[in-house]
């Protein structure tokens, strides 16, 4: 048995909006200076992928991407100074979340036992 640990950021609705899949998105970004190619390297379509970055940008009333148009120069992407620091953050947080759950996973399986799953 092992735990598994989601960790979503939701707005007062309890709307989840900030995830694992969303901060891979932004670290493709940041990694390619791309929505674009972002987005293909997880499987999404560039419209999808923006919807999912501009909700982003609303739940959290701050821009999180600097965009420059294509064209000639062919378009690009980069993080702002406040989206490097969700990336940055959220990883930061979601460790420090996953060593405090672990160590309260161990003291269930001490106390309890291991549970296996049934047939």
């Amino acid at each position: 048995m092992k735990l598994h640990v989601k960790l979503m950021l939701a707005n007062d609705r309890d709307e989840e909006f900030l995830g694992g899949g969303l901060i891979c998105l932004l670290e493709g970004i940041q990694r390619n200076g791309s929505i674009h190619q972002a987005a293909l390297e997880m499987g999404l379509s560039y419209v999808k992928a923006l919807k999912i970055l501009n909700r982003m940008e609303r739940e959290v009333g701050r821009p999180l991407l600097i965009r420059h148009k294509g064209g000639a120069e062919r378009g690009s992407t980069t993080l702002t100074p406040y989206g490097a620091c969700c990336v940055k953050n959220f990883a930061v947080m979601r460790e420090s979340i996953l060593r405090c759950a672990e160590k309260a996973f161990a003291a269930f399986q001490k106390t309890c036992g291991e549970i296996s799953p049934g047939p």
